[in-house]
């Protein structure tokens, strides 16, 4: 009898799929006899304890039966034909599946991953001694929760924590029943936009925005209307005149254009907000980074009419591997988007949580982002400088010393030339970001997002002058061209 293995786990889940393979595609029909289990693990070359185990699986699932004194047969099924359609010809199962088969790459930046130098902008800063300090901290959750209790809208001590950071440092007062707790940023976009969105309702982005807001809305069906920014924020005076249903912003640092929206704009959005009885999500996915002065009051601080969502993250602040954020409800909306949350995952791991209760109540984490605001700022200034000194008036830096990110502008060089130059430099090691993907249209000019909390000091220099020497390299190819070009017009005529 010829059985084809397939490779993968023990002989015996290995025999177990290619009997019920046979059986299903009828090449072992309806009352067969299967081989003795003695001669099978013959053929096979395997015990035939493994055989008879299979065996014993297959009788209990009903695939064969036994017959005293006479062996194995295989069971009468009576299975209709399925009619066999090519894989990619079948239709997804929703309209929500059709949509997401058409969401660009999910994590476009991986691709440089494997580099020397990747310049990848939204990874946080890596602190060593939190690896040790989070290992102590999740061995004291281990042994001091209690592991038959989870909320669906987080611990109640982290949640405590979070009121009490937020009203120090980014001026929002809220009571730990207007939290949740949420795996990510990510995960609070795709709640809000599950609540508040159906499909073909409208929803305003920033121009530029980040590209995962913009995924989640568009796997909700929601109409997209993106809004320009500029040095004072999102630009009120081109809102929409018939109001959407969510305002997406990040007014403590817009992503990506490192702006900062000032107050005459925040007070302009939050009375859009409440005429039109619109939602606003402000993310604030590093607001607590910033070098010149002391972070900024969030816009929720200001919200009179209780329509801003508040979104933040322990991802972008501590480590990237701890997937746990943070929203602030409106009272309106506070018991849908628990349920939102509970129907979606029931809750977030509640050890990580009681971990990281812990290491706020303790003073641990405030202690490690005074230490990163002091390492991003060193950083941040060496990667300005050495980009200034290598990379001259070849490119335009965007001064806002704030995140985890430099924002760049390319001179003298158009969108294909900027595919270009990022393709040259990941032949050299270096792993360049370009800021296109952010907008809904592409921009009126190029530009690269230079991150440098994963890159040393040293690291960011040595990055900075390989940039600048595949921008003469670059130079070179298009003055060599132009010769080429002039020559032989040259000697046509």
């Amino acid at each position: 009898m010829f059985l084809e293995l397939d490779g993968k786990g023990p002989h015996y889940t290995q025999l177990i799929r290619a009997l019920k393979r046979a059986i299903l595609d009828g090449r072992l029909a309806a009352g067969a006899r299967l081989p003795p289990t003695r001669l099978l693990a013959q053929e096979l070359e395997m015990s035939r304890t493994t055989v008879l185990a299979a065996y014993e699986r297959l009788r209990a699932e009903g695939f064969i039966q036994g017959r005293a004194g006479a062996g194995s047969y295989v069971s009468a099924l009576h299975l209709a034909p399925v009619a066999t359609l090519p894989r990619q010809a079948i239709t997804p199962p929703s309209r929500y599946a059709r949509r997401i088969r058409h969401i660009d790459d999910l994590r476009p930046a991986q691709q440089h991953y494997d580099k020397r130098y990747n310049l990848q902008y939204c990874n946080p800063l890596v602190n060593p001694a939190l690896n040790g300090i989070w290992g102590r901290e999740l061995a004291r959750a281990a042994t001091h929760i209690n592991l038959e209790e989870t909320s669906p809208q987080g611990l109640l001590g982290l949640r405590q924590q979070i009121c009490d950071y937020l009203v120090r440092r980014r001026g929002v007062v809220a009571a730990p029943e207007d939290i949740l707790v949420v795996n990510g940023t990510q995960q609070a976009f795709s709640l809000t936009a599950r609540v508040l969105l159906d499909e073909g309702d409208s929803a305003v982005l920033e121009e530029p925005h980040y590209f995962g807001v913009r995924q989640a809305l568009l796997a909700h069906g929601a109409q997209l209307h993106a809004v320009r920014t500029d040095g004072e924020g999102l630009v009120c005076d081109e809102l929409p005149a018939v109001a959407p249903r969510l305002i997406c912003v990040t007014p403590s640092h817009q992503f990506p254009s490192g702006a900062t929206m000032s107050l005459p704009r925040r007070l302009e959005l939050l009375r859009y907000a409440a005429e039109n009885r619109c939602w606003i999500l402000e993310d604030d996915f590093d607001g607590e980074f910033r070098f010149d002065t002391q972070p900024l009051a969030a816009l929720r601080s200001l919200d009179e009419g209780d329509r801003v969502i508040y979104v933040g993250t322990f991802s972008k602040t501590l480590f990237g591997a701890l997937r746990l954020g943070y929203m602030v409800l409106p009272t309106a909306l506070r018991r849908d988007l628990v349920t939102a949350k509970y129907l979606n995952d029931f809750a977030c791991p509640e050890i990580e949580q009681a971990a990281l209760a812990h290491f706020m109540e303790s003073g641990g984490f405030e202690r490690h982002l005074r230490l990163a605001r002091r390492e991003l700022k060193a950083r941040y200034t060496t990667l300005v400088e050495a980009l200034r000194q290598h990379a001259g008036d070849r490119v335009e830096i965007v001064d806002a010393p704030a995140g985890m990110y430099v924002l760049v502008w390319l001179r003298d060089c158009d969108h294909a030339g900027t595919e270009a130059l990022i393709a040259r430099a990941r032949a050299h090691g270096l792993g360049l970001h370009p800021l296109a993907m952010h907008y809904q249209q592409p921009p009126p000019r190029p530009g690269l997002m230079f991150g440098y909390a994963r890159l040393s000091v040293t690291a960011l220099r040595e990055a900075a002058q390989l940039f600048a020497r595949c921008l003469d390299e670059a130079d070179w190819q298009a003055t060599s061209a132009t010769h080429w070009r002039v020559a032989a017009r040259l000697a046509v005529s």
